[in-house]
């Protein structure tokens, strides 16, 4: 399992939420894959109880299914459920995403900027590790820049089931457009055109289906 450093002030129940959905995102915790409290609690120094917490609340969005007795085990993928999250994502994100088109800085479009460079140098060194984390920086930032920092974080939770996917598709699709769409955002936020940023993210938020085949051809035992 990949463990991070616990932040300041984090409690044992917000580190052990935040460590269990990176683990499922990334499939380091695979889907159908039993998940053992005590093994979970003893990998990340922590006691049952804030593992057996943030498991309670990954049921919540339906991304662990708990078993009274007989222990939990990560969510099998729903497409039902990716395409509800995608939805979620696309109507925030398209309404912060014209927003950032009025508000954005030199300095805030030259951070994005620096972001995407990241992103081309990883993403041609077939890193996907920090891609996605700066796939997640480059979306995180935008609600930044929008003040609507708290708005992503509420989004986070039911985006799991999306970002799994995501997760599988910087390792399996080869003519990877992510990156070619997030340059094309920052242009259309650079010249402030807060429709042609608009259409780009609804364009990006939807390659998911295009990449659904190759997907399912990689990981076929991880879906519904």
């Amino acid at each position: 399992m990949r463990l991070t450093q616990r932040m300041p002030r984090e409690t044992g129940r917000e580190y052990a939420l935040r460590t269990i959905k990176d683990n499922i995102i990334r499939l380091e915790l695979v889907p159908g894959g039993m998940v053992s409290e005590n093994e979970l609690s003893a990998e990340m120094g922590l006691s049952r109880t804030p593992v057996r917490e943030a498991l309670i609340e990954l049921s919540k969005v339906k991304i662990v299914d708990i078993y009274p007795q007989r222990g939990s085990s990560v969510a099998l993928i729903d497409y039902a459920l990716v395409e509800e999250s995608r939805f979620m994502r696309n109507v925030l994100e398209c309404a912060v995403v014209e927003l950032v088109c009025t508000m954005a800085s030199p300095e805030d479009i030259h951070r994005l900027a620096e972001n995407v460079r990241l992103q081309n140098f990883y993403l041609e060194s077939h890193n996907p590790v920090p891609l996605m984390e700066l796939d997640d920086q480059f979306h995180r930032t935008l609600f930044e820049i929008g003040q609507k920092p708290q708005v992503y974080t509420m989004m986070e939770n039911i985006a799991i089931h999306f970002d799994r996917v995501r997760s599988m598709a910087l390792s399996t699709v080869k003519d990877l457009k992510i990156v070619q769409d997030h340059q094309m955002i920052v242009d259309a936020i650079s010249h402030h055109d807060g429709a042609a940023a608009r259409a780009q993210m609804e364009i990006h938020l939807s390659r998911y289906k295009i990449d659904e085949s190759a997907i399912r051809e990689r990981y076929p035992d991880y879906f519904k």
